[in-house]
């Protein structure tokens, strides 16, 4: 590589020095990260926000569930809208808040763990992977300050293990191990309210991806910005496993008869949801 190519990516030889893309990007360019900015003074502008998530363990593994719906003030912005990603193969990772922002710290969230990963060998433990999201974090309460917050829900396994792990944080980037279950977002206190209910230790995968999907159902039918399943749009939720194997979507086509026998039921017994 000549002088004028290596002048054209300042701090390079911090790549190879440092397993941490995030203080690369910092220390080479920081304009690229999707936080630290100052913002002008003045009311900020209505922007897409993201709602309810939902965990929790079961035998084997962790699950993560999301709606679909990200409102703007009283309207729906999205129907469509991801909250669940894939963070690597053994862990996931779901947003609630600002949805621009939220997406963009999941994309450099997942590129700090590959990165790590190619200059170590191996990958970060769960507990790093935790600590790295928090300060992914920390580092937007500026912008959380000036509304624009972020606040994730993250999830997984060791690999090799099968005993599954969940993790919330506050605006400040504070990390705190869940058991159980948890539930973040507008919708957050009614799925709350649904897990304590119904999650029974030692679920097997099914039961687990029933006990989620009643409780984001739960929290539709409280919280004008969570989106129940639509079952004339065929609009389920977001659902992602991980176990031993890795992490896994839960097909549509999962997903369709666990949403009716809920309904099923639910009209069965009379119930308005």
């Amino acid at each position: 590589m000549d002088s004028h190519h290596r002048g054209s990516v300042p701090f390079l030889e911090a790549a190879g020095a440092s397993s941490s893309f995030l203080d690369f990007v910092t220390a080479s360019n920081p304009a690229l990260l999707p936080f630290g900015r100052s913002l002008p003074a003045g009311q900020m502008p209505e922007t897409p926000h993201g709602t309810t998530i939902v965990a929790l363990t079961f035998a084997g593994g962790v699950l993560m569930a999301g709606d679909r719906r990200a409102t703007m003030g009283s309207m729906i912005a999205n129907r469509h809208i991801e909250k669940v990603f894939p963070a690597d193969r053994y862990s996931v990772l779901g947003i609630a808040g600002t949805a621009g922002i939220a997406i963009d710290i999941v994309r450099l969230f997942q590129v700090e763990l590959e990165h790590y990963e190619k200059i170590e060998g191996t990958q970060l433990s769960l507990e790093g992977k935790a600590n790295r999201l928090g300060a992914m974090i920390r580092a937007n309460l500026p912008m959380a300050l000036q509304g624009l917050s972020v606040v994730p829900l993250f999830a997984g396994v060791e690999a090799g293990g099968s005993s599954g792990r969940l993790f919330s944080y506050d605006v400040t980037g504070g990390r705190y191990a869940e058991l159980e279950h948890h539930s973040v977002g507008s919708g957050s206190v009614f799925a709350r309210g649904a897990l304590k209910k119904l999650w029974r230790p030692d679920m097997d995968r099914d039961s687990a991806v029933a006990v989620a999907v009643e409780a984001l159902v739960d929290a539709s039918d409280d919280d004008s910005a969570t989106g129940g399943p639509d079952l004339v749009r065929k609009l389920w939720p977001s659902v992602y496993v991980v176990t031993d194997d890795g992490a896994t979507r839960v097909s549509a086509e999962a997903l369709a008869p666990v949403v009716q026998a809920i309904m099923d039921r639910r009209t069965a017994e009379g119930r308005e949801a």
